[in-house]
């Protein structure tokens, strides 16, 4: 994850505290049942000569999938210990990675100087800004996306909070991985869906795609159901990369 604000000490102990483990994560799951569904959504958009951006990398699970279909994966989190979590899991350098505090402007220009234009994937990260910190956010990954890249955004879903709250209120108390999120005062599900796309619209970008998917979690349920959120994700650019019928924000 990527947030700045007053999230910046909770998200360091979040991940200072997180097992190394695969999977050990609440939104931890395997690629296979995250990214590798996702892929197909974004890569008619993506110029695959471009190289990606994991914006809120966290430990790096995604980014090491990404790796793997293109040439060039930068992770980014503003977790100095989500960082060295992923150069651990990740010690073939598959993947590269730096601490980055996503609503700073002028890290966002000082990561583009040094990538040139970039595509940005992006896994539920604005939910769990700050209000005042996401225009800033998504205005960080424009500057990355330059005039050739796009982006592509899953958020969770208004419908995701009360998943989350029924789950937080049930008889035994949040899961375990859940619970370990709520204990460092994080509050995921915390932006409303009309929001989201007014926000790279505001940033310049166009809507190219969009839909619903959910987002797969590495906790399960007492039954044994593995957790998934209510999700939307999008496909954005520049506003002069639209072709004629893009989506109207």
């Amino acid at each position: 994850m990527n947030v700045p604000g007053t999230y910046t000490q909770a998200w360091e102990s979040f991940w200072q505290d997180a097992p190394p483990a695969s999977g050990a994560v609440f939104w931890d799951a395997d690629a296979s049942l995250t990214a590798a569904l996702q892929i197909p959504l974004f890569e008619p958009y993506f110029d695959a000569g471009l190289p990606v951006v994991d914006f809120g990398c966290g430990n790096g699970t995604q980014t090491r999938y990404l790796a793997e279909r293109y040439d060039r994966v930068v992770g980014v989190d503003l977790s100095e210990a989500a960082i060295a979590l992923a150069r651990q899991a990740d010690p073939n350098g598959v993947a590269e990675y730096q601490q980055l505090n996503g609503a700073d402007v002028a890290m966002a220009r000082r990561l583009h100087a040094e990538t040139g234009d970039a595509n940005v994937y992006m896994r539920g990260v604005l939910h769990q800004c700050e209000p005042a910190d996401r225009q800033p956010l998504i205005e960080g990954i424009a500057i990355l996306l330059g005039e050739r890249g796009r982006v592509f955004a899953v958020e969770l879903s208004a419908a995701a909070k009360g998943v989350l709250l029924g789950l937080a209120q049930g008889p035994g108390g949040p899961p375990p991985k859940l619970g370990a999120v709520f204990a460092h005062g994080l509050t995921p599900g915390e932006v409303a869906d009309e929001a989201v796309p007014g926000f790279f619209a505001a940033a310049g970008l166009a809507l190219l795609a969009g839909g619903e998917l959910p987002l797969t979690t590495a906790e399960f349920r007492p039954d044994g159901t593995r957790i998934e959120l209510p999700s939307k994700w999008l496909v954005a650019g520049g506003a002069a990369q639209a072709p004629p019928g893009s989506i109207e924000v």
